[in-house]
C-alpha cells in the first residue's frame, strides 16, 4: 500500500519535521484568514468607507515592511525555531486582545488599527524565519521546491475555506469568536514546533551592524539579476494590482447586494483558484521554465480582474474570481520558489525579507491608493484598471520572463545547497 509521501505531488512529506511544520501552519492559516476576514468586515460595517478598508490593510502590512530589515537579519543570525515560537505566542496574545475588544463592546476603529500594527510588527519577524525554516525541516533538499509549493498551498487552502467559515461564524456568533478561534489556532504551530527534532542551532557570530548586513542583501541582488528582476516585478504588481482585495467588501455589499457570507464566498472562490494554482505548481516536473509560468499567471490574473469587474451576475463573476486567484497565487509562489531556490544559503533570510518588503511595503500603500481611488471612480472601474495594469506589467517584463533558459542540468533545481 502506498504511503502519502509516495505520490510525486506530496513527496516533501517524507520528512517528519516538514509534516509537523505543514500541519501546524495549515491550522494556523485557517485562523489567520478568519481573523483577516472578520477585521475587514467589522471595519467596513462601522465606517462604510472604502478608504478606511485600505487603511486597515495598510495598518497590518506596512509595519511588516518597516521592520522586515530586522526580521530578515534575525532569520539569518538567530535560531529560527525559537524566533517562530516567540512570534506565535505574541500573535496569540494579539488575537485574544482583539477578541476582548469586540466581545466587551469596545469595537473602536483606532483600537483595531493599533492591534493590526502590532500584528504587522510580529509578522516582520515571523515570516522570514518561517519561510527560511522550510530549508531546515526538509530532510532531502531535492524535495525543497515541492515543499515550498505545498507550504504556499496551506495559505491557499485557508484562503479558500477560512473566509467562508468566517462568514458563517460572523453571522451566527460574531467577530469575537473568529478572533478567539484564531488565537487557538496558534497553539497548533507551537505544538508542532515542540514535536520537531532539529539539529542544535549553531549561533552565528557577527561583528556587523544590522543595517550593514541588510545592505549586503541588496548588493547580492545586484549581482543576481535573475532574482532581482523577479522581486522588482512582484513589487510593481503588489503596489498596483494585488490590493484588489481592498474593494471586495464593496462588491459583496453593493454590487452583489449581499452580506458577510457573500464576502466570505467571494474570497473563497478566489481561494479555489489559489488552491488550483498551488496544486499545479506542486505537481510540476523538475526543470520547468518557472519564469514563463510567472508571465502566463500575471496575464491570467489581469484577465480575471477585468472579467470580475464587469460581470454583475454572481455565478459568472465567480469564474473570473477563480481565474484571479489562480494567477495571483501562481505568481507569488513562483516568485518565492525562484528567490529561495536560487539564493545563497548565507543570504537567504535577507533576500526573503527583501521579497517580503516588495509585498508588505507596496501592498499596504496600494491598498490606501486603491481605496481612495475607488471612492472617486467606483470599485468596478478601479478593478478594471488593475486588470489592465497586470497585463501591461507582464508584457513589459516579457523579454526577461520568456527568454530561453541557459543550458543546465535539471538536477540543479533539485539539489539546492
Amino acid at each position: 500500500m502506498k504511503k502519502i509521501s509516495d505520490f510525486t505531488v506530496l513527496r516533501a512529506f517524507r520528512s517528519v519535521n516538514y509534516t509537523l511544520y505543514f500541519t501546524g501552519r495549515a491550522v494556523s492559516q485557517f485562523g489567520t484568514w478568519m481573523q483577516r476576514t472578520a477585521v475587514i468586515w467589522v471595519v467596513y460595517s462601522i465606517t462604510h468607507s472604502a478608504f478606511l478598508l485600505g487603511v486597515t490593510i495598510f495598518a497590518e502590512q506596512f509595519p511588516s515592511f518597516l521592520f522586515s530589515i530586522f526580521g530578515g537579519v534575525a532569520a539569518d543570525r538567530y535560531d529560527r525555531y525559537k524566533v517562530i515560537k516567540l512570534t506565535q505566542i505574541t500573535s496569540m496574545i494579539q488575537a485574544i486582545l482583539l477578541a476582548a475588544l469586540v466581545i466587551t463592546g469596545h469595537t473602536i476603529v483606532w483600537a483595531i488599527l493599533v492591534l493590526s500594527v502590532i500584528l504587522g510588527i510580529i509578522n516582520a519577524f515571523d515570516v522570514p524565519a518561517r519561510q527560511a525554516l522550510v530549508h531546515d525541516v526538509v530532510a532531502d533538499q531535492a524535495d525543497l521546491p515541492n515543499a515550498l509549493s505545498l507550504t504556499t498551498a496551506t495559505a491557499s487552502l485557508a484562503q479558500l475555506l477560512g473566509p467562508a467559515l468566517a462568514g458563517i461564524v460572523l453571522s451566527a456568533f460574531g467577530a469575537g469568536v473568529c478572533f478567539l478561534l484564531n488565537a487557538a489556532s496558534f497553539g497548533a504551530v507551537i505544538i508542532s514546533l515542540l514535536l520537531m527534532k532539529l539539529p542544535v542551532h549553531q549561533p552565528k557570530k557577527s561583528e556587523k551592524k544590522i543595517l550593514t548586513e541588510f545592505a549586503e542583501g541588496f548588493s547580492y541582488l545586484k549581482k543576481t539579476p535573475d532574482i532581482g528582476m523577479v522581486i522588482l516585478m512582484l513589487a510593481i504588481i503588489s503596489l498596483f494590482v494585488l490590493p484588489y482585495n481592498t474593494v471586495i467588501p464593496i462588491f459583496a455589499k453593493v454590487i452583489f447586494k449581499g452580506n458577510a457570507s457573500t464576502f466570505g464566498y467571494i474570497t473563497s472562490f478566489i481561494g479555489v483558484g489559489a488552491v488550483s494554482g498551488t496544486i499545479f505548481l506542486a505537481s510540476r516536473k523538475p526543470g520547468t521554465h518557472l519564469k514563463r509560468i510567472l508571465f502566463v499567471s500575471t496575464i491570467m490574473m489581469g484577465i480575471g480582474l477585468i472579467g470580475f469587474s464587469q460581470i454583475t451576475k454572481f455565478p459568472i463573476a465567480m469564474f473570473f474570481a477563480i481565474l484571479t486567484g489562480f494567477g495571483a497565487i501562481a505568481q507569488f509562489t513562483v516568485s518565492n520558489i525562484i528567490v529561495q531556490s536560487e539564493s545563497a544559503p548565507q543570504m537567504r533570510g535577507r533576500v526573503i525579507s527583501i521579497l517580503l518588503m516588495a509585498i508588505f511595503g507596496m501592498m499596504p500603500l496600494g491598498s490606501v491608493v486603491i481605496g481612495a481611488v475607488s471612492e472617486h471612480i467606483g470599485a468596478p472601474t478601479t478593478v478594471l484598471a488593475q486588470g489592465i495594469i497586470s497585463i501591461v506589467v507582464a508584457l513589459g517584463f516579457a523579454s526577461f520572463l520568456t527568454k530561453k533558459r541557459k543550458q543546465q542540468s535539471p538536477v540543479v533545481e533539485e539539489t539546492i545547497v
